[in-house]
């Protein structure tokens, strides 16, 4: 391709990626009855109030962005370095894409397009060992979460239980020695003739050490804790009367639920919502509350971010330059 049929398709598959996301944006707010629940419950709050505790959670929302963009930032050192701006640049961008490609796939070409064209697909792989971290933490405080909740409030026989307590305990045990043994995927992906030979793009599996993985580890930590605080937040706001050990186990329970399946951002908000709807229901009867609480973490967290990604989109480079290549 010429320079120019290459900026030419450039703008135009920018401007399509901002076309769709926008849209989708659109016709999910505007249908969306649970924000307007959200803003029922808020009617009768002092402004003050409101603008405080909203103004918290919006600001732990750009917490929790920038330690993703600090984990993708040192989960690159390995590959290519580039600045802390740029990795925000980035993580933004990909919450663009992510909102309308299934499973966040589209959150993976937001990234690595920020990346010179020969280490892509090492980036996509460097990407993956940080999606692991987070979801070796959803499900570990996931499973804990779900056993105490069955010990409170299924009755269950005793072997069962203690059966149950067994399985999640290897569960969670399979995860932290997979985690920090991942370059054990390295070995088993060499031992097959057909990937061998693309082992140049996930060989960096075999660069991340445990010191590495512990301290990838501490960052998908503390972006857990920042995004269950907006949850906790909300909930002991504006469904007064629940036991923090109680919130706080629903809130590990929902993200291990929603964890396990496949879903679009968008309609994300629906899993979300039956979710938090069903399992709160054995703690408060106030169920427009709780599902209300849910859909304005997903505006905050989600489709903001998506919203503020857009200009970022501009800065996508498909094709590099001379100089990158």
């Amino acid at each position: 391709m010429t320079a120019r049929s290459k900026k030419i398709l450039t703008i135009i598959i920018k401007a399509a990626i901002i076309v769709f996301a926008f849209w989708f944006i659109y016709h999910k707010v505007v249908a969306n009855k649970n924000l307007q629940n959200f803003e029922l419950l808020l009617s009768n709050i002092p402004k003050v109030e409101i603008i405080s505790i909203i103004g918290l959670v919006f600001l732990l929302m750009f917490v929790n962005w920038f330690l993703e963009a600090a984990k993708w930032k040192r989960l690159m050192l390995k590959i290519e370095s580039f600045s802390f701006y740029r990795a925000i640049e980035s993580v933004f961008c990909g919450l663009t894409l992510a909102i309308f490609t299934p499973n966040r796939l589209g959150e993976y070409g937001g990234r690595v397009f920020f990346l010179s064209p020969k280490r892509r697909i090492v980036g996509v792989v460097a990407m993956a060992v940080g999606n692991i971290g987070q979801l070796v933490l959803t499900n570990i405080f996931g499973a804990i979460a779900l056993s105490l909740f069955i010990y409170r409030f299924i009755d269950l026989d005793y072997r069962l239980f203690f059966a149950i307590q067994i399985l999640a305990v290897a569960f969670c045990l399979f995860f932290i020695v997979f985690y920090f043994n991942i370059q054990w995927l390295n070995g088993i992906l060499l031992s097959f003739k057909f990937t061998r030979k693309y082992k140049k793009f996930y060989s960096i599996l075999g660069r991340y050490r445990k010191g590495e993985l512990f301290r990838i580890l501490m960052f998908c930590l503390a972006r857990y804790l920042v995004f269950s605080s907006q949850y906790f937040i909300l909930f002991i706001w504006l469904v007064p009367g629940l036991h923090y050990a109680d919130i706080v186990m629903m809130i590990c329970i929902l993200f291990f639920v929603q964890s396990t399946l496949p879903s679009l951002d968008l309609f994300d908000v629906g899993i979300r919502s039956v979710t938090a709807s069903y399992f709160f229901s054995y703690i408060t009867k106030q169920d427009v509350a709780v599902i209300a609480c849910t859909a304005s973490i997903w505006l905050i967290n989600i489709i903001i971010p998506a919203i503020l990604g857009t200009y970022f989109v501009f800065k996508l480079n498909f094709f590099g330059n001379s100089k990158s290549n």
